[in-house]
């Protein structure tokens, strides 16, 4: 499935200048149709949705982590 600039930035919930910044660095890939209008190929953003959430988890995981207690403090009560 292909996307315009619009709803690729609305996919990526960024805004549309950040896009096309992407674009011309050339990290997003694109095509241009008969009418020279520029879609996206929507597939090439799985690595990047499966990347983020796995970090997700990972952060959520760290964040649950219980804090082990310090065997260097001492009971001053």
């Amino acid at each position: 499935m292909y996307l315009t600039v619009e709803e690729t930035a609305d996919y990526l919930s960024v805004s549309v200048p950040y896009v096309e910044s992407l674009i011309l660095q050339g990290k997003i890939r694109v095509l241009r149709d008969s009418e020279g209008e520029v879609l996206v190929y929507k597939e090439q953003f799985k690595t990047h949705f499966e990347q983020l959430k796995k970090y997700k988890n990972l952060v959520e995981e760290l964040a649950n982590e219980p804090i082990p207690e310090d065997k260097d403090i001492k009971d001053e009560d």
